[in-house]
């Protein structure tokens, strides 16, 4: 809020800090069924996994790294609508990755309708760095999100 609350009057100043009040626990609860809504994805992921390999000797001596099918959104939701397990497990983890996403799109929606406009821009860099360096990475060996 960039007016003070010596500005206005007692009402208004009751009324937005109801409002921020109300936008906090939206964000709350957008963060907390991202990350359980992940978490409940991985979990599934994992139980297929080991329902499907679970009985399969493990080869220590020998790493073996993702499969190339799972270093691209694309890929894993298809991997994932196909049930395999090792997508199920990703889609989970790019979930956890996006819920923070979701959090900063949000605020900029929060401050567009408190008229902040200052945030609203503070809040787009915030949002195109994120997704900038989701898209470019920063080691040429990574896997890229997009």
């Amino acid at each position: 809020m960039s007016v003070p609350d010596s500005a206005m009057p007692n009402r208004q100043v009751r009324d937005l800090r109801a409002e921020d009040k109300r936008v906090e626990e939206i964000i709350g609860t957008l963060l907390r069924t991202g990350v359980i809504l992940a978490a409940a994805v991985v979990l599934i992921g994992g139980v297929f996994y080991l329902a499907r390999y679970g009985s399969s000797p493990a080869h220590y001596g020998i790493f073996r790294g993702e499969p190339g099918d799972l270093s691209h959104v694309l890929a894993i939701l298809r991997d994932a609508a196909a049930l395999h397990p090792r997508g199920i497990m990703q889609l989970g983890i790019l979930l956890l990755i996006a819920t923070p996403v979701a959090r900063v799109i949000f605020t900029v929606f929060a401050f567009a309708h408190e008229r902040d406009w200052t945030y609203v821009v503070v809040t787009l860099i915030v949002l195109a760095l994120l997704l900038y360096t989701s898209a470019h990475g920063t080691c040429k060996s990574r896997a890229r999100l997009f």
